[in-house]
């Protein structure tokens, strides 16, 4: 992925390969990937940023009189699909603009590059960002729609017999490397069911369209090998949820702005003020890297997610972790995002609140050491360390109160988002779940 295509290689590897479609990608607010499916023919069309879609279609995206919209490629992610052997496939991964070349202002991908554009001003040239996705494999029934039903019962790190996802995880590792990614580790998670795969970090844009990628080819081999992969943050009562940990940092050039050899855990000052911009806006941003209901019955005490507002070098309970190397891979790990989040927003809200702590010189808090989720109400009080939102509500109000983060999305977004949100709030609030049942028909 994000090799340097240009539009003649594009055009001529598209005939050698006998490529008969391509797919043009882009994402919804809600990170759901949209295609427009063009055919051969429509290619050079397509590259020279003529072709049009109806964006009122789209979640979030307009109203009906508003709604042509353009699909600029991007040539860097063209790529072909491994796993489509005749009338082959391609993509291309696109901004969206309006008739009249400005870009769209609801668009997640130009979301991010707007928050990447204020790095650059600031003098920082990129924001690496290493994803660590994780999601859960359980089998389907003869019509192909999930169970309820794990493929395995294993655990961290196992290996086979155990762990049965392990085909379906090697095959997808292949796939992805074959599609250009860089995996640096396969393994299953802590869960029953669960994995993580984690490739090579990469610039921010390139980071979300991999992580949209990524969700693409783990759902669609594990449908070959008649599994379900959900990328839901908490599918299961009892167990871990998944978490997609962000790790970040800023360079300049080459140099790793976050790297000091001089300060004695190796964090630059920079460093130090972006953490303190996480931390200081974490819980305005958690709508945004937390984004659904059940998000929040991941953000409990007791299964390794992180809840508390709170960094450390050396636990993991807190939310913000600085992994042990140092030099030019001196990074800090956000471990609140879930797999649900839309990556180019996610990112782009992060990045917002790390500037704002540099720009503003925010002071970091001192690192808690100690296990958060043994410490009394009290005790967390004592050393400042609040709590991520409860539930998604309480996470869309701090979200409109803080200017930062609504400045970050912009209003077009900023509205659609919320709008849909406090939908699946009310939808949510309002159902009777099968718990009151169960609690309450013969109590009452």
């Amino acid at each position: 992925m994000n090799a340097n295509f240009s539009r003649e290689d594009i055009l001529r590897i598209a005939k050698e390969q006998n490529v008969r479609f391509i797919r043009l990608q882009f994402t919804d607010l809600l990170g759901s990937i949209k295609n427009v499916e063009i055919p051969l023919s429509q290619l050079e069309k397509a590259l020279d940023n003529k072709m049009m879609f109806d964006g009122s279609s789209i979640e979030g995206y307009v109203r009906i009189e508003e709604s042509d919209m353009y699909l600029y490629p991007d040539l860097s992610t063209w790529v072909i699909f491994p796993w489509v052997a005749e009338d082959r496939v391609a993509r291309l991964i696109c901004d969206v603009y309006l008739p009249d070349g400005r870009p769209f202002p609801g668009d997640p991908r130009g979301i991010l590059k707007r928050a990447l554009l204020e790095a650059n001003e600031m003098g920082y040239t990129a924001m690496n960002v290493g994803p660590e996705p994780e999601f859960f494999l359980f089998k389907t029934d003869e019509k192909g729609n999930p169970t309820m039903e794990l493929n395995d019962q294993g655990g961290y790190f196992d290996l086979a017999p155990t762990d049965l996802g392990e085909n379906c995880r090697r095959e997808i590792v292949l796939t992805l490397e074959e599609m250009g990614f860089e995996i640096e580790a396969s393994h299953h998670e802590v869960a029953p069911g669960q994995h993580e795969i984690d490739f090579k970090y990469a610039d921010a844009i390139k980071a979300a369209d991999q992580i949209q990628t990524f969700k693409l080819v783990v759902k669609t081999i594990a449908r070959q090998h008649g599994l379900h992969a959900t990328f839901m943050p908490k599918p299961l009562f009892g167990v871990n949820g998944s978490g997609m940990h962000c790790h970040q940092s800023l360079f300049k050039g080459n140099v790793n702005a976050f790297y000091d050899e001089n300060d004695k855990l190796g964090l630059s000052v920079t460093a130090r003020q972006y953490m303190a911009g996480i931390l200081h806006h974490a819980r305005s941003f958690a709508a945004i890297t937390n984004p659904t209901v059940n998000s929040y019955k991941r953000l409990v005490p007791g299964y390794e997610a992180p809840c508390y507002v709170a960094w450390s070098a050396s636990n993991r309970s807190p939310m913000v972790r600085v992994p042990a190397s140092r030099g030019l891979s001196t990074r800090i790990e956000a471990r609140n995002p879930d797999p649900a989040a839309n990556p180019y927003l996610a990112l782009a809200v992060m990045l917002a609140a790390g500037l704002d702590g540099i720009k503003n010189k925010m002071q970091l808090p001192p690192p808690t050491d100690r296990n958060i989720y043994v410490m009394t109400e009290e005790e967390r009080e004592e050393q400042g360390i609040p709590s991520l939102p409860a539930d998604l509500k309480e996470a869309l109000q701090e979200m409109l109160r803080n200017d930062v983060i609504v400045g970050s999305l912009g209003e077009h977004a900023l509205t659609h988002f919320f709008e849909l949100k406090e939908i699946e709030w009310d939808m949510y609030r309002t159902q009777i779940h099968q718990w009151e049942r169960e609690q309450y028909m013969t109590l009452y």
